[in-house]
């Protein structure tokens, strides 16, 4: 066994990931129907349900495998020494960039009242990058208080902040990035430069 990937399984995602992020950007994921979902994708409805549940499954997966993106350049960034106000204003910035690239998406999501799932997964990615922030923070981070909180309030606030970003034609990128950095805690910046343990 080699441990590779099959071509077609690999061809076939990547099918269903276009497609479910063209037609959710078109409306809400969750008027999304499997069979369209698949037809879309060139593929049938028993391979969809090989690999996926709904179609929120492989269109999360798109938006996370984007977020993951940004944060192994701010991975990268703080391996060559980049300071830490310098690096929290960037992965703020890679996130508002993810924002806009799918923003169609996030808008279709938002704007409706019956889907929660796109919005419940970005606040699910957040909380779990805090996590995974204050775990690696060690003794740089807050005091002795619950992670779990600090990351939930750290998670709904900042996916709060795309929200109202969104929401209102207004309001700048820059503006949003911003905002989110003069609201991150004052231990945030600092942690952000140390090396990830190994």
């Amino acid at each position: 066994m080699t441990g590779r990937t099959d071509p077609r399984i690999t061809r076939t995602v990547a099918a269903l990931r276009s497609a479910v992020v063209e037609l959710a950007s078109q409306r809400p994921v969750s008027r999304i129907t499997v069979a369209e979902l698949a037809e879309r994708a060139g593929v049938t409805r028993a391979t969809f349900y090989n690999r996926y549940g709904t179609p929120l499954d492989p269109l999360i997966e798109v938006l996370y495998a984007d977020l993951e993106a940004g944060h192994r350049m701010e991975d990268r960034r703080r391996a060559e020494g980049h300071p830490g106000p310098e690096l929290l204003r960037l992965a703020t910035a890679e996130v508002a960039d993810h924002v806009e690239r799918f923003a169609d998406v996030y808008r279709q999501a938002l704007d409706d009242p019956a889907d929660r799932g796109v919005y419940e997964a970005l606040v699910r990615h957040f909380n779990d990058y805090a996590l995974t922030f204050l775990a690696r923070a060690a003794g740089g981070g807050p005091p002795r208080i619950s992670h779990q909180v600090v990351a939930q309030f750290l998670a709904h606030g900042f996916a709060g902040a795309i929200r109202a970003w969104l929401g209102d034609p207004t309001i700048t990128k820059d503006e949003l990035v911003d905002a989110a950095v003069a609201c991150a805690p004052a231990w945030w910046a600092p942690t952000a430069a140390r090396p990830t343990e190994s």
